[in-house]
C-alpha cells in the first residue's frame, strides 16, 4: 500500500525532466525557490521542453503532489515562488493576462 503512495517520489527522484537543488522546495524566499529551479532548467541537459516550462511544471507538480497535506504558508509561498518564476523568465503573471 505504502509503494502506491510513494510514485510521485520516484518521478521526483528518477524524473528526465531536471536535476533539483537538495531542499528547494524548502527554502523559505520565494524567489531563492524560483531562482534554484530557473537555474536547474537552464542547466539541465535532460529537459524534454523549454527551461520556462520544465521549472514551472517541477514546481505545480511539487504543489499537487503534496496536495492537501502542504501547509497554508508553505503553499502560499510555492505559489508566490510561482510568480517569481515567471517574472525571472520574463512570462506575464497569470492575473495580468487575465485582465486584459
Amino acid at each position: 500500500m505504502a509503494e502506491t503512495k510513494r510514485w510521485s517520489h520516484e518521478v521526483t527522484k528518477k524524473s528526465n525532466a531536471l536535476d533539483l537543488e537538495r531542499g528547494v522546495f524548502t527554502k523559505d524566499d520565494p524567489r531563492a525557490i524560483a531562482q534554484s529551479l530557473k537555474r536547474s532548467a537552464e542547466q539541465s541537459p535532460r529537459r524534454k521542453s523549454d527551461p520556462y516550462r520544465s521549472a514551472m511544471s517541477m514546481l505545480t507538480f511539487y504543489i499537487n503532489r503534496a496536495g492537501k497535506n502542504l501547509p497554508k504558508q508553505r503553499r502560499e509561498r510555492l505559489e508566490a515562488a510561482k510568480n517569481e518564476l515567471r517574472a525571472l523568465f520574463g512570462k506575464k503573471s497569470q492575473r495580468a493576462s487575465a485582465r486584459h
